[in-house]
């Protein structure tokens, strides 16, 4: 038996325990049931319960949502229009976000898939600065796609 202020009040029996409690006006809230004998301690329940919320609450404020953004391009996309496709990346990988580059093959460009993986392979090395290659580029279908994430800063 613990009590509030943290000092060891031996063992008790269930009746001892609870006139204790009693007599301080809190609560007993078992710690350790599976202990021989079980650990109790006298606290104020309710107060214990929100400190608890609290600092789930504080934790839940700190997480990182992390989102995965997509950018589609084509095997026959202009240089111009990759870099602007490249530019958008590298603002989603700086704010923290995952990009999905996925090119899309339409008709009888499927049979030159050579040509979107060196499209997408130029992608990649464009973006090596600060970007990780999280999933290879694979193909799915009529799409090839892979998916970047944001570097790891050093402190």
């Amino acid at each position: 038996m613990i009590a509030h202020d943290g000092e060891q009040l031996g063992i008790l029996t269930l009746r001892e325990a609870l006139e204790a409690a009693e007599a301080r006006q809190l609560d007993l809230v078992e710690v350790s049931p599976t202990a021989t004998p079980p650990v109790c301690r006298i606290m104020d329940y309710g107060k214990f319960k929100y400190q608890v919320s609290k600092k789930q609450q504080e934790a839940k404020k700190k997480q990182v949502h992390v989102q995965v953004k997509e950018v589609k391009i084509r095997p026959k996309t202009d240089d111009h229009d990759l870099d602007f496709k490249i530019k958008h990346v590298r603002r989603f990988l700086e704010e923290g976000n995952k990009a999905k580059v996925t090119l899309v093959f339409r008709g009888r460009e499927i049979t030159h898939q050579d040509i979107g993986r060196a499209v997408i392979e130029k992608f990649a090395a464009e973006l090596a600065d600060i970007a990780v290659i999280e999933t290879a580029p694979r193909v799915d279908g009529r799409q090839l796609f892979m998916i970047v994430a944001p570097k790891l800063k050093k402190h």
